[in-house]
């Protein structure tokens, strides 16, 4: 039985309690004090992250993907080739200490003068005061993963001014993070909270299919998948699996599909959406459907990731699992830090 003396129980960091406090983060950090940067209209920008501060990453180049602005995200210790001195390299690692990021950060420090870097401090902090580089300071909340909404709206008041976004969008999609928190939290534990429905469904690995423009929805959620629920996910472009990956399905296996799906999404998108779901009944393979909300591009992720992270919650809880820690990637750190 889900209820909230279960879920308080294996939850023993209190993760939860930091994702009920979403919204009120979001409209808190994006109403701050911190300072908007004053680089003028940069053609190419690169964010730099990786696990949770990568998907914050996501969430940027999918906002500017309809737009003339040339976006990269790395994830990982190269920094691309095409980085010069008119480039803005957007750098967020909220521990701060990042070893894939800071090695990028050394590198784009002798390349441009436009970088700008978020952390709670660490190692980031104390280069970037060294070396004279942009840095806005904002605070973890119990965990990177945890800290997402407060990271992707500080760093939104920060870089208004160069994103082709309206603060009327970042308004709207704070309210849309109110009103799907009303359907999801842990005051709403029926049957009917679309969180919990998901979390419930998902028995064998899920392969998670996205179209354009959903895609960094669709690699959080696989993320926090792997980190809270401590459960293998697969994520795949729609498109591109009817070139491929629909194949496999030609032999039974453990994989459950989730179809996370836009409203708007393209009418050859649709088509395709539309002969996969055919082909899935034909063959007796059981999926899920999961459909973004209305609004804009922000709203629509926003909401999704809501949605989708506090499924990994409720399924840990189902799993007898405590989703805070992650021994695993502390075991690899611990072995870089002998290392280094």
């Amino acid at each position: 039985m889900l209820n909230s003396k279960t879920i308080k129980k294996f939850d023993s960091q209190e993760m939860y309690n930091a994702y009920e406090k979403w919204p009120d983060f979001a409209e808190e950090f994006f109403n701050s004090d911190l300072k908007s940067i004053n680089f003028k209209n940069p053609t190419h920008l690169v964010f730099v992250g990786m696990g949770g501060s990568g998907a914050i990453c996501d969430i940027f180049s999918a906002i500017l993907s309809k737009t003339n602005i040339h976006t990269e995200v790395v994830k990982g210790y190269h920094l691309p080739k095409t980085v010069d001195s008119k480039t803005l390299v957007i750098i967020a690692s909220v521990s701060g200490d990042t070893d894939e990021t800071l090695s990028v950060l050394s590198q784009a420090k002798n390349i441009t003068k436009k970088i700008i870097c978020f952390s709670s401090g660490g190692k980031m902090e104390n280069f970037c005061k060294k070396n004279k580089i942009e840095f806005r300071k904002i605070p973890m909340i119990h965990s990177p993963r945890a800290s997402f909404v407060a990271y992707l709206y500080s760093m939104l008041k920060v870089l208004l001014p160069i994103l082709p976004i309206k603060k009327s969008n970042i308004h709207e999609s704070i309210e849309g993070l109110k009103q799907i928190s009303k359907k999801i939290l842990i005051n709403n534990l029926s049957e009917k909270n679309p969180s919990i429905s998901l979390a419930k469904w998902i028995k064998g690995i899920p392969i998670i299919y996205y179209p354009l423009g959903l895609q960094s929805a669709a690699i959080r959620f696989k993320n926090s998948l792997q980190e809270n629920s401590k459960h293998h996910a697969i994520t795949e472009d729609v498109i591109e699996s009817c070139h491929n990956g629909i194949v496999s399905w030609e032999k039974k296996s453990n994989i459950t599909p989730i179809l996370i799906q836009g409203k708007d999404d393209h009418v050859k998108t649709k088509q395709r959406w539309k002969i996969i779901k055919q082909y899935f009944k034909e063959n007796d393979i059981e999926y899920k459907e999961i459909f973004s909300g209305e609004g804009d591009i922000l709203t629509k992720l926003i909401q999704l990731v809501y949605l989708l992270d506090l499924s990994t919650i409720y399924l840990a809880t189902i799993k007898r699992i405590d989703p805070s820690p992650v021994n695993s990637i502390d075991y690899i750190k611990r072995k870089l830090n002998k290392k280094n």
